[in-house]
């Protein structure tokens, strides 16, 4: 064989091993955590990448050492890829169970010939050609950095993302992660036009930033988008009889707050994704490794550490804000997150339950934080997949009042 074909063979070899390993490896600093998000998301693609090397070092006339060792480690990596598709089955039939569990054997009619869900919790070609939407999708429209306050000088913007005919269309608040440090309602943006061409008005809140601004400056600034979209409901084709909340990490913690308020907007559900819940304990109990810095982060974000600012870790907390008549809601967490926690998680699903409150829990084992950066990854296709019934059971015209609608 050509030493150039050889050298290549072996390169992609190693290669494949080296990500395969992100699989099952945390990652101890920011820099790698890409490898960690996205390891278990491309997991079939590394499967296939350690296979053909693999086959093509068994097929190759040389027997050295080193190719000896390139074939245990193909032989390995592909072992480690395969483990989060071998984790969907059971973990697909522990959500069902929970879907069913909490919201009844009514849900069970959005389960039956969904025109635009997707029809299956796990679709692999999606993992290599992508996620399409629906044959019957709808046609929507993009509107981005529309401005809906101005505070301390700061311009903050929202996208909108809806469907082009006229009408009023159930609506969700979605707030961007990022630690509170960065990001915008641009980010995730697939998921936003996905939702849009199911016939969802998708609205991105923009807030500040810290270590420029600490809390509860953000909680501000929510406000004034919710402000903004009940006093714009009609130009932005939201029914504000049919609004729901949704938070990725930084902005789930803001979003559920902000829904467990006695006198929040009517929303009929929140989508908490990985969202900090107790602050207090996030400080005290960081995880390992942690590649962000948890207490820095926490301490740029309040101006000071839980012992100096006790009272506003408190507030900043959404277990806290719990009572009884809460909107349902929707907590997803990754079972390997390194940022947030998934017991933070269990902690708010049990605060809940004990108030009587409707709440489905999904833990995805395998999966790292902010697992839905890759769309089409396994692990979004899954929460994607029980997100859309959640949406569309909560959303559904018929569907129970909100408490606070009654307020």
């Amino acid at each position: 064989m050509n030493w150039v074909l050889q050298i290549g063979i072996l390169g992609i070899s190693g290669i494949s091993f080296f990500l395969s390993l992100w699989v099952i490896l945390p990652a101890p600093y920011f820099w790698l955590l890409p490898l960690g998000v996205g390891a278990p998301e491309v997991s079939p693609w590394l499967f296939l990448a350690n296979v053909l090397s693999f086959v093509l070092l068994w097929l190759s006339p040389v027997r050295n050492w080193l190719v000896i060792f390139a074939l245990m480690s193909s032989l390995l990596g592909a072992g480690i890829s395969l483990l989060p598709l071998i984790q969907v089955s059971a973990t697909n039939a522990k959500i069902s169970a929970e879907i069913q569990t909490q919201l009844g054997s009514e849900s069970e009619q959005l389960f039956i010939n969904p025109s635009r869900l997707r029809p299956a919790p796990l679709i692999l070609m999606d993992v290599f050609r992508g996620i399409t939407p629906a044959k019957d999708r709808v046609e929507i429209e993009i509107k981005r950095d529309i401005p809906f306050a101005e505070p301390d000088g700061v311009s903050l913007q929202l996208n909108v993302y809806r469907p082009v005919a006229p009408g009023l269309y159930p609506a969700i608040a979605l707030i961007y992660g990022g630690a509170w440090r960065a990001g915008s309602p641009s980010d995730y943006e697939a998921f936003s036009q996905y939702l849009a061409r199911q016939g969802y008005v998708v609205i991105g809140l923009d807030y500040r930033h810290a270590p420029a601004y600490h809390y509860p400056a953000q909680q501000a600034d929510i406000a004034a988008g919710f402000a903004y979209i009940q006093a714009n409901a009609q130009a932005l084709s939201v029914d504000l009889q049919r609004l729901a909340v949704m938070g990725r990490s930084a902005g789930a913690q803001l979003a559920t707050i902000a829904a467990y308020q006695p006198n929040a907007m009517p929303f009929r559900a929140v989508v908490n994704y990985y969202g900090p819940v107790d602050l207090t304990i996030g400080y005290n109990e960081p995880p390992i490794p942690d590649p962000i810095d948890s207490r820095q982060v926490l301490t740029q974000f309040l101006g000071g550490t839980p012992t100096e600012l006790p009272e506003l870790y408190r507030q900043a907390s959404p277990i806290h804000f719990v009572r009884s008549q809460v909107p349902p809601t929707l907590l997803v967490y990754a079972g390997r997150d390194h940022l947030v926690q998934a017991k933070f998680g269990r902690q708010l699903r049990d605060r809940l339950r004990a108030e009587n409150n409707q709440v489905v829990w999904i833990e995805i084992p395998w999966a790292e934080h902010a697992f839905d950066a890759v769309f089409n990854g396994i692990s979004n296709q899954l929460a994607l997949y029980y997100t859309e019934r959640f949406l569309a059971w909560a959303l559904r015209p018929e569907a129970p009042r909100s408490p606070q609608l009654d307020n």
